[in-house]
């Protein structure tokens, strides 16, 4: 999948713009990491190119890949000379880089604020505990019921969870503009 081609919803970087770099993903399809971030490349109008990864064939620990992350996670943004890994901080790196069509509500700093805590509690406190490698190790120690019941507590906890329940229905009372703690 390339998504090199050009719509009136895309900005291309590479070539109508000021920076001479073209922005890379390193990405896995079933990765809900990579997916919030070809979203919001998708929301800002990016062309980018699409280099998958495939977690499932291990091919996250080639040479080539560990230069880019030694860590061995999707995704991975290359930038240029900038190398940006982690969903999260490939998310606040684009805001920053590219501040067409924001992923933050830029006027009010209480909705920002709210937009960020939310945006951090899925990609640190929920995302972590259904990664791939963990769900394997849980599944080979106590088997695959024990692991889905694992994504399911852990998920629904949550979601459901006081901050969460209370907070992303205020955060979609300004409209239909997603924002980045919507991803």
């Amino acid at each position: 999948m390339d998504a090199d081609t050009n719509n009136d919803d895309q900005i291309d970087i590479g070539i109508n713009s000021s920076s001479s770099s073209k922005l890379v993903l390193y990405s896995y399809w079933q990765s809900s990491c990579s997916w919030r971030v070809r979203f919001a490349l998708k929301l800002k109008g990016l062309i980018y190119e699409y280099k998958a990864v495939d977690l499932s064939k291990g091919e996250q620990f080639s040479p080539e890949f560990e230069e880019l992350n030694p860590l061995h996670f999707v995704p991975v943004l290359v930038d240029g000379d900038v190398v940006v890994s982690d969903s999260y901080a490939i998310l606040l790196y684009l805001e920053e880089k590219y501040p067409q069509r924001a992923l933050l509500p830029a006027a009010d700093p209480q909705q920002r604020a709210l937009n960020l805590q939310a945006a951090s509690i899925i990609s640190s406190s929920m995302q972590p505990l259904h990664m791939l490698s963990l769900l394997k190790y849980i599944e080979d120690k106590f088997g695959p019921d024990e692991r889905l019941l694992w994504v399911q507590t852990h998920i629904e906890k949550g979601f459901l969870g006081k901050f969460l329940s209370l907070t992303l229905p205020r955060l979609f009372e300004r409209g239909h503009i997603a924002f980045m703690s919507n991803y």
